[in-house]
């Protein structure tokens, strides 16, 4: 049975080297000037490095181009992703046609991996971008099980689910921190954790916690909880979803290798060993429970969601 492809998230050029032990089979880098929410900063030169690790260790290495790009950065993608092309990434992981098109113009040889975060929501968007150049899509996480299953089974191209991790609630291009420190509303406040670096936006009526940050893309205000699929994963492989995300970003580094080796050992039983891993994989759950940060509850996100039309 075909087995996805185990992609995480680093934190750095070292990570690279104990999650290719883990079990990862891709790497996701990049930085932010180009790429959207990744779990660690990989510059020109640490990308590189990231290049000489990954292959050392047969790990296929993707580069995030996935911002919006206003006028002021268009003009420096072409340098960019010439830079990617000498360096051989693996592919570029766009959402901008701004990226499509530079590619065109100075990498036609560059694979490509739609990621719009959250318009990847049927088969028909996913093909029309393959016909554009995309080798694959990046679904987005507000898709349940059935409707995943049903892309794949019409999708000309690669399919990528994100399988563990928190999920982008929403962004904007504008520094709304600041704002939300002196909002003195009735459900909802910012506050400093003692459990945890950076911000928090607190819904008391929900009693969730919403982690909030600012970089050079704006303001990022994510899931209260970490979708785990760990002891889900039969449908996916029997449908043969292509790749298999862990997102670690906010996330120990510690924490992102430890969910991969358990992810690792769970895909592998699940697609050559059914019985066992029907057995293993409560087990598999509890071991992610165990290490899982008290803020962080796991749910399945939309995996089990009803649609609504």
């Amino acid at each position: 049975m075909k087995k996805p492809e185990l992609l995480v998230t680093p934190t750095s050029v070292a990570h690279i080297e104990q999650l290719a032990q883990a079990g990862a089979n891709a790497v996701i880098i990049g930085e932010q000037r180009y790429g959207l929410r990744l779990a660690g900063e990989f510059s020109r030169q640490d990308v590189a490095d990231a290049m000489h690790v990954a292959r050392k260790h047969g790990v296929r290495v993707y580069v995030a181009m996935n911002a919006l790009f206003h006028n002021d950065k268009v003009d420096e993608l072409s340098d960019y992703v010439r830079f990617l092309a000498e360096q051989q990434v693996d592919a570029i992981v766009f959402g901008d046609p701004a990226v499509l098109m530079t590619v065109r113009e100075v990498a036609p040889h560059m694979k490509l991996h739609w990621n719009t975060e959250t318009t990847a929501t049927n088969w028909y968007a996913c093909n029309y971008w393959g016909r554009k150049g995309a080798k694959r899509a990046v679904l987005a996480r507000e898709l349940n099980m059935e409707e995943i299953i049903d892309i794949k089974n019409h999708a000309e191209v690669e399919i990528e689910v994100q399988v563990h991790g928190m999920t982008c609630m929403f962004q904007s291009k504008r520094s709304l921190i600041g704002n939300y420190f002196e909002y003195q509303g009735k459900f909802m406040e910012v506050q400093q954790m003692k459990y945890a670096k950076g911000l928090f936006l607190y819904d008391k009526e929900r009693d969730n916690k919403y982690p909030i940050f600012e970089d050079e893309n704006g303001t990022h205000i994510m899931s209260p909880n970490d979708i785990c699929m760990i002891d889900e994963l039969e449908d996916m492989i029997d449908a043969e979803i292509d790749s298999f995300k862990i997102d670690g970003v906010l996330h120990e580094p510690d924490y992102i290798t430890e969910v991969t080796k358990l992810y690792r050992r769970a895909i592998d039983l699940c697609a050559e060993n059914r019985e066992q891993y029907e057995e293993e994989k409560g087990e598999l759950l509890a071991r992610i429970e165990a290490i899982q940060p008290k803020h962080r509850p796991l749910d399945t996100g939309f995996f089990f969601k009803e649609t609504v039309y």
